[in-house]
This record gives structure tokens, C-alpha cells and sequence, in this order.
């Protein structure tokens, strides 16, 4: 039976191009980059290498570019030990789980298609007509994971930076998937990891204004397939989103002309090409998919950090659905 795959926001396959590149760098580039021997400064070579490229992939300087061990990694080195953040409903678990772990947290919630309104960020940050104090960080996904949304991350940025509070973006599903330039956009802290297109699992980037520090041992291997897929990305992003927008709006149309009871979460707002939530009035999920699995369709229900969940998706909740 042939089998396809539908579940790139959990992960994607590694590209060709990455693996070749990450292999000398797991072969033969072996030493330790904090080491001062020449072993060590090969790999020191090699790391400085990625993280210009990937610099340049996010519109950077270098030295905002953190490597850590993923997406999740990224996040709660923005997040935690804040005492009050300020983040939206729809936020991945990654997020809501770190926010919940400061002293306060504000939740903000969206519209029917995911979507946060700039003003009530700015409604959040005050309490009345005063300043809300203690807030020092508003969390914003770029782009949600499970409908795709992307948020109006510019004027949020603004918004905080007249406030005074620093401003971190979820991009884990956003960059590979779109231009992102995190100067342009005007966050502070911004994630990303590089098995979201097409890069090796186990290494992430935070872009920090404030340049940070993070122990351990580098990964080198993990960095130099981060900055191939960043080559990949910059070079092929433009053509590949254009091919994927075509195949998701002929699938999505496709659904709702054959199939009655069907709706598609999430539509209307600008989304990244890749996504697409559909919904099966009547029709439990667990089921439908382990059926498309049966015909060779692998396809997810949300997150796949809450794979497993008996609760429904609190994306899907947060637009407005009911159990």
C-alpha cells in the first residue's frame, strides 16, 4: 500500500541536502567546539559558519543567534522566570505550560478564526487607565500550529515596545514557511526549530536582541543542518509556497464540495500554505484517524506534543467550539 504523509507540522522528513551536509560533521569534524585544540576549533569553524547562515535566514546578527535543543527549548528560555506574561489561548503547549510557570499569567483570547486583536494585547497591558504592573513579556505565536493563523505580529511588536515590555513570537511554525525577518517584525525573542522544514530533529534557535548565553556542549551536526535547511528554505520558500497555497485551497475546496457537514477551521485569516484544519460534523476523531491511516493517509488532530489527550484540541475550543 502507498502511503502518504500529512503531518509536517509535527515533523518533516530531512531533506537530502541536509543530511550530506550534516555528515562530515558528525564523521569527521568530531571535536568538541569549546575545545581549543584543532579539533575543537574545526567544529568552532563549522558553528560560527551556521549561525551566520542562519543570521541571515532570520535577517540577524550573529550574535542573536542562540542554538539550543528545539522549539520547546527556545520557548522557555524566553518565558520562564518572568513574572508576568501576557499570551493568547491558542498558543502551542510548549508556550502555555512555561507562561503558567511565573508568577501570573494573562490569557488572551481570539476570534472565530484564530486571530488576536492587537487592541486587546494593548487592553491587557493596563489595568484601567494605568499601566497593569509586573508585566515584562507578551508571547504572540506567529503562526498557529494547528490552523495555520498568522497573527498580526508587527503591530503587536509595536504595541510592546511603546509599553516597554520585551516581546517574544512562537515561530516554530512560521519560518521555512514564510519570509521572516525578526528585525522587521520588531520582537525581541523569537523561536524557531529546524525539523519543522526539513532540518535535523534536536537542534532550535532563540533570536535574542539581548544576546544570551546557554550551556552545554554544542551540537554541531544539529547547527549545520539547521543552516542547510535555512539554505533550502531561502532558496525554494517562495515556489514551494505558492505549489502548497494551489494544493491546499483544491483540497479544501474538494472536501467541501464532495463531503456534507464539512468546514474548514481557520478560514478566512492568512494562513501559512501548509495548513489546513478541516472539520467532520458528527464524526469522531480518534476513529476517522485511525481510518485514513488504514488507507495509507498519516494526518493529526492537533499538537502532537497532546497526542494521546482525551481532551479536545484547545486551539479548536479557544475559536469557539464545543466539545
Amino acid at each position: 500500500m502507498r502511503r502518504y504523509y500529512f503531518d509536517h507540522n509535527a515533523t518533516t522528513p530531512i531533506a537530502p541536502e541536509v543530511l550530506e551536509a550534516m555528515m562530515p560533521a558528525m564523521t569527521e569534524t568530531y571535536g568538541n567546539a569549546a575545545s581549543l585544540h584543532h579539533h575543537g576549533q574545526e567544529a568552532r569553524r563549522l558553528l560560527d559558519q551556521a549561525r551566520r547562515e542562519v543570521a541571515a535566514f532570520l535577517g540577524a546578527n550573529p550574535k542573536e543567534i542562540v542554538f539550543t535543543s528545539g522549539g520547546t527549548e527556545s520557548d522557555q528560555m524566553a518565558i520562564l522566570g518572568r513574572r508576568h506574561v501576557i499570551t493568547t489561548t491558542i498558543e502551542h503547549p510548549a508556550v502555555l505550560n512555561a507562561a503558567k510557570q511565573n508568577e501570573q499569567v494573562t490569557l488572551v483570547e481570539v476570534d472565530s478564526r484564530g486571530l488576536v486583536d492587537p487592541d486587546d494585547i494593548r487592553k491587557a497591558l493596563r489595568s484601567g487607565n494605568d499601566p497593569r504592573p509586573g508585566v515584562s513579556l507578551i508571547s504572540v505565536m506567529h503562526a498557529n500550529n494547528e490552523l495555520g493563523t498568522i497573527q498580526p505580529i508587527e503591530e503587536i511588536a509595536r504595541i510592546a515596545r511603546e509599553a516597554g515590555v520585551d516581546f517574544h513570537s512562537d515561530g516554530v511554525q512560521a519560518a521555512g514557511k514564510m519570509a521572516v525577518n525578526a528585525k522587521a517584525l520588531g520582537v525581541d525573542l523569537y523561536s524557531i526549530a529546524a525539523h519543522k522544514f526539513y532540518g535535523p530533529k534536536g537542534v532550535g534557535v532563540l533570536f535574542a536582541r539581548d544576546r544570551r548565553r546557554r550551556a552545554g556542549t554544542d551540537n554541531v551536526a544539529g547547527a549545520v543542518g539547521f543552516a542547510a535547511a535555512a539554505r533550502l528554505a531561502m532558496k525554494h520558500g517562495e515556489e514551494e509556497n505558492a505549489r502548497l497555497v494551489t494544493l491546499r485551497d483544491r483540497l479544501e475546496q474538494s472536501v467541501l464540495d464532495r463531503i456534507s457537514g464539512t468546514h474548514v477551521n481557520g478560514a478566512g485569516a492568512l494562513r501559512v500554505a501548509n495548513t489546513s484544519n478541516l472539520r467532520f460534523d458528527g464524526i469522531d476523531t480518534e476513529p476517522l484517524l485511525i481510518a485514513l491511516d488504514l488507507r495509507g493517509f498519516a494526518v493529526s488532530s492537533g499538537s502532537a506534543c497532546s497526542s494521546g489527550s482525551q481532551e479536545p484540541s484547545h486551539v479548536l475550543q479557544a475559536i469557539g467550539l464545543t466539545k
